[in-house]
């Protein structure tokens, strides 16, 4: 992967590539892996010193504490067979799952919040409960 920081776009590695993806967030990545297990010559390229795009992350406030720089979750990633086909645990990711994964703000200052369970999330929406519930 090369950082624009680190190598100017005139002196690539190779003379040539069969793919070029520009950003290194999931889908640059899920990308240029894809093509790389296919055979092809891949080089990702990013803008930010940083790599990760939506889904990377930094110490904002206290030291310690990891922050999502670009994105509140990615609720979905844990899900992906794409992401369950990638070691990723062998370069530190861990998934970590909050008590309630979404949470969504109302205009009346209320929220609605998606629990583990369908019931759980049908309690939270008041009288709203039996249009979620399945039928």
């Amino acid at each position: 992967m090369i950082s624009h920081s680190q190598v100017p776009r005139d002196r690539l590695v190779r003379p040539s590539y069969d793919a070029i993806v520009i950003g290194s967030g999931p889908n640059g990545l899920a990308a240029a892996i894809t093509l790389a297990r296919a055979g092809r010559s891949v080089v990702v390229i990013e803008a930010e010193s940083t790599l990760g795009g939506g889904a990377r992350s930094a110490e904002l406030t206290l030291p310690g504490f990891s922050h999502d720089v670009c994105s509140a979750i990615h609720p979905l990633g844990v899900g992906s067979a794409f992401f369950r086909s990638v070691p990723l645990a062998d370069h530190g990711l861990e998934w970590i799952h909050p008590p309630a994964p979404l949470a969504h703000p109302l205009d009346d200052d209320t929220a609605a919040t998606l629990e583990r369970s369908v019931e759980a999330t049908a309690q939270g929406l008041g009288p709203d409960a039996a249009a979620y519930r399945p039928s």
